[in-house]
């Protein structure tokens, strides 16, 4: 269990480097990176631990200015995947990139084998856009965080074929995503019959663990 900052999957970038000039200058311009680390902080989206490899153009690939330099919490919004683009997709407004903020300092990261290698399909204003998937950010030790009904985890993912989008990278919770797998299960259309746990469940809360006869009555137990 990770606090505040935890290593991820590294995948390539480019950075929006107006990010990097507190938003003053060079709009429309980018910067080569990878994404190496992310960073969970209450009400604010996931940001990331970026180190520039100085790859921009042909001239300073193997001694660029940027090269080796890094940079805590880049947010989710700077970021464009590393992939050939006809161009540069705008920025995806905040709510939609990442709908639900961070929740916990206190996360982990995981990457699902199982459902890793086929497309997902996301949802985002409405329309639905196939994504590859990343990692998934999942948080705790948090009262929202810890609340069934309020849960979220972050599945990080990038925008594939999202039309001007494509290339960014957003976090969407399990409402906003669905997975396929063309192998092991028919992907559904239209919502599922889902509403969010509003109970706990434990076995200690239970008035049967106040009876010694049933919470030891275990294998060495003596028998009548």
């Amino acid at each position: 269990m990770a606090y505040l900052t935890s290593n991820i999957p590294y995948f390539k970038v480019w950075v929006r480097k107006e990010f990097t000039n507190n938003h003053r200058d060079y709009h429309g311009e980018f910067i080569h990176g990878l994404a190496i680390a992310v960073t969970a902080i209450p009400d604010k989206s996931l940001s990331f631990q970026i180190v520039f490899t100085g790859c921009e153009d042909e001239d300073n690939r193997l001694e660029g200015p940027h090269g080796g330099a890094m940079w805590a919490r880049m947010p989710i919004q700077s970021l464009v995947a590393d992939e050939q683009l006809d161009v540069w997709p705008p920025r995806i407004p905040n709510h939609f990139i990442q709908p639900w903020d961070c929740s916990s300092r206190h996360f982990s990261i995981v990457r699902y084998d199982r459902t890793s290698s086929s497309p997902w399909i996301t949802k985002i204003d409405g329309n639905f856009y196939k994504g590859k998937y990343l990692f998934t950010v999942d948080y705790t030790e948090n009262t929202i965080a810890d609340d069934p009904a309020q849960h979220k985890q972050s599945h990080v993912i990038q925008l594939t074929d999202a039309g001007n989008w494509t290339g960014n990278i957003v976090a969407l919770p399990n409402n906003r995503v669905r997975a396929t797998s063309p192998a092991l299960w028919e992907t559904g259309e239209g919502a599922p019959d889902f509403k969010p746990s509003q109970y706990l469940h434990a076995a200690e809360i239970h008035t049967s663990y106040l009876d010694p006869e049933t919470t030891f009555n275990n294998l060495y137990a003596k028998e009548e």
